[in-house]
């Protein structure tokens, strides 16, 4: 009888890429939970400040731009080992500046390498869930959730304790770097087991089939649509509650970390429901426990209602953004990594769209109007379910073409 077990290298090769996601989201948390104390460190104005923050997405979208053409030439797991400490000396630099251009640099930095980095880790998860025979994306998502609440709660510990950048970032890079460094020793790039089956595909990769953006759009604009939702409850879920529902200022701070840890949750137990009922029915609940999200928070009488909205949208977003990887992964099994790094500007472009745009319609309309609005675009995700599909018969094998989805 056939081992269908995976091997003990694809174990270490999971394992080993869970901590750095871990680490990414850690790091990522402790960037932007931070801004406050980054804008009075350098004084900039509330009004250049959203130029930083926009540069970010922006410089992240080129950088997995670029790393779809550097991975033809070296492994993504290389790549991934390369700037993962360098987006956490980035975060480190951004924290021990005095100057703003010294800021600005830094924040550069971070920008490319994170994109970079974002793109060439879920390039590994697809190949290392092409290798498993089985879905195993939204555990990876989950130890980055994981990670994003260790990083929040380690910032609100440097904010209690007022604790200066520097030595708040400073101890945390210097364990970080070290452990994403160790970790990447056991990257596995490629589904076989041996050189010769990474060579292999890594061939295919180069010369297998063309990545059709009218076949790739329906993912992107579910991705877009899910950073838009996420990027609503991480910039606006603090001051809606607030300012719309009347909670106390302690309490505002609670539905980001509910939303992280339902997120999490829904996460460490996804990968069973995709495994049970299929990738297109765990994306249609996850949107429809969105939008119901959305929903609720909209028409909130007060705060611990508003709060539960927040725990729905936890629950239905967390699937949407690891099943969208998986399924470029198997709508091109010959040009997975090239779709991936597409697909992942994508995460940007909604990161880019969804804070101004939930900001603008709050300011010239109200908020609890603006909520209607992710709502909308998250549900339209039902429309490209069946794009989440699972490639039929010979899947895997390099040799298939990407099907053709209709978009209209």
């Amino acid at each position: 009888m056939t081992d269908s077990r995976p091997s003990r290298r694809l174990r270490q090769g999971r394992a080993s890429l869970a901590i750095s996601f871990f680490v990414q989201g850690a790091i990522f948390a402790l960037l932007v939970t931070r801004i406050p104390a980054l804008q009075d460190r350098y004084g900039i104005s509330d009004g250049l400040l959203p130029l930083f923050l926009a540069a970010v997405p922006i410089l992240a979208g080129v950088g997995s731009v670029g790393t779809e053409h550097l991975v033809k030439r070296m492994r993504p797991g290389l790549v991934l080992r390369a700037v993962q400490p360098i987006v956490s000396l980035a975060l480190l630099a951004a924290g021990s500046g005095t100057t703003v251009w010294q800021l600005a640099a830094a924040l550069a930095v971070f920008g490319l390498t994170v994109g970079a980095l974002d793109a060439s880790m879920n390039m590994l998860g697809v190949s290392l869930q092409r290798a498993y025979g089985r879905s195993i994306m939204l555990g990876f998502h989950g130890a980055y959730s994981l990670g994003g609440i260790a990083g929040a709660s380690l910032a609100w510990v440097g904010a209690h304790w007022d604790l200066p950048l520097p030595t708040l970032y400073a101890p945390l890079v210097a364990t970080l770097v070290p452990v994403a460094l160790i970790a990447g020793r056991w990257y596995v790039d490629r589904q076989g087991d041996h050189p010769a089956d990474n060579q292999a595909d890594h061939q295919a990769d180069d010369h297998g089939a063309a990545v059709s953006m009218r076949a790739l759009l329906p993912l992107c604009l579910v991705m877009a649509f899910a950073y838009i939702g996420d990027s609503t409850v991480s910039n606006w879920s603090a001051k809606y509650l607030e300012d719309v529902l009347h909670s106390s200022e302690q309490l505002a701070t609670v539905p980001y970390n509910v939303y992280m840890v339902t997120t999490l949750l829904g996460r460490s137990f996804g990968d069973f429901g995709v495994r049970r009922f299929g990738a297109v029915a765990v994306v249609r609940a996850g949107a429809l426990l969105a939008g119901a999200g959305f929903a609720v928070v909209a028409a909130a009488p007060g705060p611990w209602v508003g709060m539960g909205g927040f725990t729905l949208l936890g629950l239905g977003l967390c699937v949407l953004v690891p099943q969208t990887f998986a399924a470029a992964g198997r709508l091109f099994p010959g040009a997975s990594d090239a779709a991936v790094a597409r697909l992942n500007i994508f995460n940007y472009v909604g990161f880019l769209i969804g804070s101004p745009l939930v900001g603008a319609l709050g300011g010239a309309w109200n908020y609890r109007a603006a909520m209607l609005v992710p709502m909308a675009l998250v549900l339209v995700t039902i429309r490209y379910a069946r794009s989440f599909t699972p490639v039929p018969a010979g899947y895997g094998d390099g040799h298939e073409r990407p099907r053709t989805v209709d978009v209209g």
